[in-house]
């Protein structure tokens, strides 16, 4: 059966089987199909691939979950992977939490207890860059709220402001931007106010503070775009806001790397952390200024480059005749090429004359 054809049947079917839960089992049946169908594309297209570069492109933010429901699963061929369909008519792969929970990240340095576990990973024991998969077809993202940015990441006054705070108002929705499991959810008396911490399955921790309300508890799994709390003005706040930061073994770093707050869009698929953004002057803004002066640095040596000229030394050539040749004066020409004005020329060799 052609997979386009029996992705419209499973389409119309879903349709019935959220009006009548009789058809759920040709969903079922459909989806099976349609499995087996993918499964043997992606052997065929494994067989024949070809090296692709990294994708770079923004992710767009996946619609939020609230009010969806699961209404079955369907086994795999992987174990670990699981189909999951909902009462909108959609469906998705999905990790079995039976499996990911033992993974290395929920594991090591889990503690519902303690705000910063990592007390003995120092910077120095890191690497000096990690490549880190944010989304693929298992790891969704939704922003954790959107808006022009109050305060951003760095020195602020007399304090290292180690977020960004996003401007929401009071009772606004805060989501979950990746996968993964709820660590902390508590009221924090050292500035955060109300917040919630979670690691994900990607490697990184995400801190959601000053919140007005919690919605999920220490070790509740959370899918992206899951609301988990309401915006606030708990804890060392002057205004509803939220404080959101990233972090990575314990050490913050720059959201904005991560997240267009405006667009609400994921910048990239793939990010590589580097060491030196755990610096807390290392910022996307400065990085950007950087990249721009360097590409315009490279943008005037090419240009300087392109402008430059030479001339072939013939026989009865005078450092005076190629200067007035080339539209030029015997000391600049001296000082392209390092030599004095007694330099006997040499017949073959090149003088620079731009």
């Amino acid at each position: 059966m052609k997979l386009r054809h029996m992705i419209a049947l499973m389409l119309a079917a879903g349709v019935s089987a959220t009006a009548a839960a009789q058809n759920i089992n040709r969903v079922r049946e459909l989806l099976e199909e349609m499995q087996q169908e993918v499964e043997m594309i992606e052997k065929r297209q494994a067989e024949t691939a070809t090296v692709v570069p990294v994708k770079t492109e923004p992710v767009e933010s996946v619609a939020d979950t609230n009010g969806v429901l699961p209404l079955d699963t369907l086994p795999t061929m992987n174990d670990a992977v699981k189909i999951v369909i909902y009462n909108d008519n959609t469906w998705k792969y999905m990790r079995d939490r039976q499996y990911v929970k033992d993974s290395a990240v929920y594991v090591q340095y889990w503690d519902t207890t303690t705000l910063f576990p990592y007390r003995d990973v120092t910077l120095a024991s890191l690497p000096a860059s990690v490549a880190i998969d944010l989304v693929d077809s298992l790891k969704c993202y939704h922003y954790p709220g959107k808006g022009k940015l109050r305060s951003k990441y760095g020195p602020r006054r007399r304090r290292q402001h180690q977020g960004v705070d996003i401007p929401l108002k009071m009772g606004e929705p805060v989501y979950a931007v990746f996968n993964g499991r709820v660590r902390i959810s508590q009221y924090n008396r050292g500035g955060y106010g109300n917040l919630v911490v979670i690691r994900h399955d990607n490697g990184l921790e995400t801190f959601s503070g000053h919140l007005s309300e919690r919605l999920v508890q220490s070790g509740d799994w959370v899918e992206a775009g899951q609301i988990i709390g309401f915006c606030g003005s708990t804890g060392r706040s002057t205004g509803p806001h939220l404080h959101f930061e990233t972090r990575y073994c314990g050490q913050t770093f720059d959201p904005e790397r991560l997240i267009d707050f405006e667009s609400g869009n994921l910048r990239r698929q793939t990010f590589l952390l580097k060491k030196s953004f755990f610096d807390i002057r290392s910022n996307m803004a400065q990085d950007f200024e950087d990249e721009i002066s360097l590409a315009e640095e490279d943008q005037k040596a090419a240009a300087e480059k392109a402008a430059m000229a030479y001339h072939k030394i013939r026989s009865g050539d005078t450092l005076g005749a190629i200067a007035q040749r080339y539209g030029t004066t015997v000391s600049k020409l001296c000082s392209l090429n390092g030599i004095t004005s007694k330099t006997t020329l040499r017949i073959g060799r090149t003088l620079r004359v731009r």
